[in-house]
């Protein structure tokens, strides 16, 4: 057998060897074990090495956390059985695994505070003021027989501009603004707009122009202050009394800018009916809005509506809180939705995770998922508008929120992970932005 041959020989053996080893149990156990671990206090956690041998376990700060029962710093265990982890306090720690004097995995563990939260699914009306008066179009000024102009659109006001203030006199409504261009085109004096761009701060100055046909002043603009909509509340935290909602920002019909709180509302709502999603044409609820209010709306952000709520929401199917995964403890398999499909009632629906997005940093789209429940599909056909929201639960924990359909496919969607949603809430700690103002 000459060099080259036995060469080619050794390596497809490597190879084969290598590839063994890689799809064994203990191989796929260790590839799966943290570098990092973030836990609830309070809670328990498994990790599963599966090698066959007695290892060394050793705990930097056995006050935060013990291994095995043990709340000894270093001692003996079978590496074979779970390593079982039970948090005791918050802080940041470290657990070392070694086989004799040799180090085999390292996992930083930071235990933060128990959080625990309500999940929600009840049908919620909204109604939203943004914080000034949003441009949504441009439209002509009938000066004389023969010229129109939009005064507006010549000051290069910007579709999706939103105008914070007149003459140094802040926007509440459009009515208010209604009243400021009379008396500046009666008075002959151009107005003087202060307008949020994006991030930037801009100031134009503007001239009302008189309409013959309407007989008053215009500023060429199509303006609005308000939004209102149906959709789903997500859980409300008892110890903080704020609440999450919807799952996604609420952006302007027209410009689809999101909408600047100024302020808002949500208020209880009754399901009348519904239209079925089909392929290519998604379905929506249809409700009534009440009048009692239940919160505030404080944020919109991408990832829903946030708010103070003084107590516990009516109608909800849980009535104690539970507790919250992380995005790295949601697994593809079963789950569970919560949302309602008539009156007030909040029922459970079984769905099916398909796949699960990686995420360090918030991010929307974290899950697919898919709608399995009989009951579900014959009455929605799926996902439909006004079940965003709709808080996903797992193994006993409220993993994420329903946020979008698929058009071509009701049955299925995308859902975004719980952790983003209580960070925005501000229930729990942004860890990335703290590392960030650390550094």
């Amino acid at each position: 057998m000459n060099t080259v041959i036995r060469k080619r020989l050794v390596g497809l053996i490597i190879a084969f060897l290598i590839c063994l080893i890689s799809f064994s149990a203990p191989f796929q156990c260790f590839a799966r074990f943290p570098d990092e671990l973030r836990i609830f206090s309070g809670q328990d956690k498994d990790l599963q090495l599966s090698m066959p041998v007695i290892g060394q376990i050793s705990v930097k700060n056995p006050g935060i956390l013990s291994v095995n029962g043990s709340s000894q710093p270093t001692f003996q265990a079978n590496l074979k059985e779970p390593i079982r982890i039970h948090t005791s306090e918050t802080g940041q720690t470290e657990m070392m695994v070694k086989l004799g004097k040799i180090p085999l995995k390292s996992v930083k563990v930071k235990v933060l505070p128990d959080l625990k939260v309500i999940p929600g699914g009840q049908t919620i009306g909204v109604k939203l003021k943004s914080a000034g008066v949003l441009v949504v179009g441009h439209h002509l000024v009938a000066i004389n027989e023969e010229n129109k102009v939009s005064p507006g659109e010549e000051a290069k006001v910007q579709v999706g501009d939103l105008i914070l203030s007149i003459d140094g006199k802040k926007l509440q409504d459009v009515n208010q603004m209604s009243e400021m261009v009379s008396k500046a085109g009666e008075n002959g004096k151009p107005l003087d707009l202060e307008i949020k761009r994006n991030k930037d701060i801009v100031h134009i100055q503007l001239s009302p122009a008189y309409d013959k046909n309407d007989k008053a002043y215009r500023l060429g603009l199509y303006i609005r202050d308000s939004a209102a909509g149906v959709g789903t509340l997500t859980f409300y935290a008892p110890d903080q009394h704020v609440y999450g909602a919807l799952g996604h920002v609420i952006t302007d019909m027209d410009t689809q800018t999101p909408i600047e709180v100024g302020s808002g509302e949500i208020v209880h709502s009754n399901v009348t009916s519904i239209s079925k999603s089909q392929n290519g044409e998604p379905g929506e609820k249809r409700a009534i809005l009440r009048e009692k209010v239940i919160g505030n709306i404080e944020k919109n952000t991408p990832f829903g509506i946030f708010g103070r709520m003084p107590a516990a929401p009516e109608q909800g199917l849980a009535k104690e809180a539970i507790p919250v995964a992380f995005s790295e403890e949601v697994k593809e398999g079963p789950a569970e939705i919560y949302t309602v499909v008539g009156g007030q009632k909040v029922e459970k629906f079984s769905i099916e995770i398909t796949h699960v997005s990686k995420q360090d940093y918030p991010a929307t789209k974290g899950m697919i998922i898919k709608i399995t429940d009989p009951k579900l599909l014959e009455k929605t056909g799926g996902i439909v508008q006004g079940m965003s929201g709709s808080p996903i639960v797992q193994n006993g924990k409220m993993i994420g929120a329903v946020t979008h359909v698929f058009v071509n496919d009701p049955s299925s969607g995308y859902g975004c992970f719980i952790e983003w949603m209580l960070k925005d809430a501000g229930v729990l700690e942004d860890e990335n932005a703290q590392e960030l103002k650390a550094s």
